[in-house]
C-alpha cells in the first residue's frame, strides 16, 4: 500500500493544489469552481479523487499536494465509511496541517441517502481522531451550507 506523503516533492513557486476527496460529485464541484474562480496573486490548482489511495501510475507528474480536503456528507453513510477508509492512505505527517475535514448535511441530498445516526457519527469522528492523536471538535455554521 502506497502511503500519501506531504514532503515528497518540491513547491512549485505561488501555487498551492489542493485535493477535494468526497464520494459523491455535487459539493466537490461546486467547491473546485469557488477555490479556483477566486482572485488570488498566486495559482490554486484542485484535484478531484473519490477515494484514496490515489493511483500508482500517474505518481511521478503528480504535483505536491499542498492541502487535502475531505468532504464528508452526514447524510450518507457511504461518505463516512468513504473517509474512513481513505484515511488509511495518509502518512501520519500529513495530519500537520496538510488535511482538514469539511463536513455538510446539505438537506437537498436527504432524498439520496440515508441519515447517519449521531452515534455512528461520533463513532467514526473518535476513530478518527484517536487514530491520529487529535482531539474531536465539532461545529456547526449554517453559512457553509450554501457553497
Amino acid at each position: 500500500m502506497a502511503l500519501l506523503t506531504p514532503y515528497s516533492k518540491v513547491p512549485e513557486l505561488n501555487t498551492a493544489t489542493v485535493l477535494l476527496v468526497e464520494n459523491e460529485e455535487e459539493l466537490q464541484s461546486k467547491l473546485a469552481n469557488a477555490l479556483v474562480r477566486n482572485e488570488n496573486d498566486f495559482n490554486v490548482n484542485v484535484r478531484l479523487a473519490r477515494k484514496l489511495p490515489l493511483p500508482v501510475e500517474n505518481k511521478e507528474t503528480r504535483p505536491r499536494i499542498d492541502l487535502i480536503v475531505f468532504i464528508v456528507n452526514l447524510l450518507s453513510e457511504r461518505s463516512l465509511q468513504s473517509v474512513e477508509s481513505s484515511l488509511a492512505h495518509l502518512h501520519s505527517d500529513c495530519f500537520l496541517g496538510k488535511v482538514c475535514f469539511l463536513v455538510t448535511d446539505d438537506g437537498r441530498w436527504c432524498e439520496r441517502s440515508s441519515r447517519a445516526a449521531p452515534e455512528h457519527l461520533e463513532g467514526v469522528g473518535g476513530n478518527v481522531a484517536h487514530s491520529n492523536h487529535r482531539p474531536l471538535s465539532v461545529l456547526s455554521d449554517p453559512l457553509l451550507g450554501d457553497l
